[in-house]
């Protein structure tokens, strides 16, 4: 893995960090238009994934520039009703930076479990403290049971990545030893 990659350094880091803000953009159209009950408070979405993966892969500022692409377009461009805010932008973008620096400055080894510490803390940092003070001022207390959806699609997103850390030929393309 490329330990120095910086926001352009290369068209590879370009054009993958494109495409992976374009999956989450998707995805979280998807399940902001379809996988929405409570009028946004439990939404089961994994579109940290990608953002998450992008930190991961070339480290924490290509995480947090996905991480804030994405938050951005995907409210942009689905039909839901809040506005865009930017305590939720900011979660985005920490999910992003704190997978980014966890798996490139905290734990350099230890492959699957770099991989959940990565997960764990992005979405402790990101989607549980910064995005719920965020969406707070919308939903008030009720935003605690955001908690319990977020431990499993953290389980179950680290779970994805360590699968895909699996794959030769996914490990050569990001050269990952």
């Amino acid at each position: 893995m490329k330990k120095k990659a910086k926001a352009f350094s290369s068209v590879k880091v370009l054009t993958t960090g494109a495409m992976l803000t374009a999956l989450s953009i998707v995805i979280g159209i998807f399940c902001k238009n379809y996988l929405n009950f409570g009028n946004g408070l439990f939404r089961v979405t994994f579109e940290n994934f990608p953002i998450i993966l992008s930190g991961i892969l070339f480290g924490p500022v290509v995480g947090a520039l996905v991480g804030v692409c994405s938050d951005v377009l995907s409210y942009v461009l689905s039909t839901q009703s809040l506005a865009i805010s930017p305590l939720v932008t900011l979660g985005a973008a920490a999910v992003g930076a704190v997978s980014g620096l966890i798996s490139h400055y905290v734990v350099k080894k230890g492959g699957y479990l770099r991989l959940l510490i990565s997960a764990v803390a992005a979405h402790l940092t990101g989607s549980i403290l910064i995005k719920s003070i965020g969406l707070f001022a919308y939903y008030g207390i009720a935003v605690l049971w955001r908690i319990p959806v977020y431990a499993g699609i953290v389980i179950l997103e680290s779970l994805l990545i360590h699968l895909m850390y699996q794959n030769s030929a996914f490990r050569q393309f990001f050269q990952w030893k």
